[in-house]
């Protein structure tokens, strides 16, 4: 099979389109063939080794553990292993690969009991593969942080791939939502469902009058000390510096609010690469910080859309 090698830290050009061999399920693993995949902010940073601490888990010379990155992916289940009855060949399905990554390929095998579920049914795969990173992240923040109706939350990095499902989750449970984005992203995040916007290029976030239950930090760039002042009584601060887990049931919960006629979510693609030899670019562009939403990977081509 074909698939994106990495064997040294740095700047895209090190990613390498190869062939190797294709992988095959253990007992309680799934063999699936990926259509789609992304490139995220994880993909990039373990990439880069950046911060460094990415060398305690994946060498300190040179990569070791993953040399295949794809953090999130969809595909077709094509085989199973002997004691997998959860799923079967020719399943749809959608997963977070988690630390093992392994997107940037024909084929991955996954555990059954990670993070993986039967593709929504009103989604391709394209827009699947979106939806494990930004909308399992912004899932399990708000609810570490017991989003409730009414709530008033502020989503700084709203126009994100985490921060454009934060603001629908947040819609969907009925909250009250302040976005935090640039002049390009108003309408974006407007449509998505915020009552309220800041354009940070215009005004101070900091200054708003309005007192929040919750602030969301959805790219990591501001300071709990620094919305401190922002927060009412009680209120939580939550950032994507963090990681709470995320479990199987998260993923059927976005499932189910996917495909239901109220509430669902929808996912904002900026990007396509047609082609797993165009990975490069894709890397540099996201890393960039300009992308809106996500930018997604079809590693056969363009979607069928089924």
């Amino acid at each position: 099979m074909r698939a994106v090698i990495y064997e040294r830290y740095g700047s895209p050009e090190v990613l390498e389109l190869k062939d190797i061999s294709k992988p095959l399920p253990k007992e309680n693993e799934v063999l699936i063939k990926i259509h789609s995949t992304t490139v995220s902010a994880g993909d990039w940073r373990m990439r880069k080794a950046d911060p460094f601490l990415a060398r305690l888990f994946n060498g300190l010379v040179k990569p070791k553990r993953v040399k295949i990155l794809g953090f999130e992916l969809s595909g077709v289940i094509e085989e199973v292993g002997g004691k997998v009855i959860t799923f079967s060949p020719g399943d749809h399905v959608f997963a977070s690969c988690g630390l093992r990554f392994g997107g940037y390929a024909e084929y991955t095998v996954l555990p059954v009991n990670d993070l993986i579920a039967i593709k929504p049914s009103n989604m391709t795969f394209e827009e699947a593969a979106t939806v494990p990173v930004g909308g399992l992240t912004a899932l399990r923040f708000l609810k570490q942080a017991d989003l409730k109706k009414g709530d008033n939350v502020l989503i700084y990095g709203a126009s994100g791939s985490v921060g454009t499902f934060g603001v629908q989750i947040a819609k969907s449970y009925g909250a009250n939502i302040t976005a935090v984005c640039s002049t390009d992203n108003v309408n974006l995040v407007t449509q998505l469902g915020a009552q309220t916007i800041i354009d940070y290029t215009k005004d101070d976030y900091t200054k708003a009058e309005t007192r929040y239950n919750i602030i969301f930090d959805a790219v990591g760039k501001t300071t709990k000390s620094v919305c401190k002042p922002l927060l009412k009584s009680g209120g939580k601060y939550i950032s994507v510096t963090s990681s709470p887990k995320a479990s199987p049931q998260d993923l059927q919960e976005l499932k189910a609010l996917i495909e239901s006629g109220k509430g669902k979510l929808i996912t904002v693609t900026e990007q396509k690469v047609d082609r797993l030899d165009q990975i490069r670019e894709a890397h540099a562009y996201v890393e960039s910080f300009r992308k809106k939403g996500n930018v997604v990977i079809n590693i056969y081509g363009l979607d069928a859309g089924s």
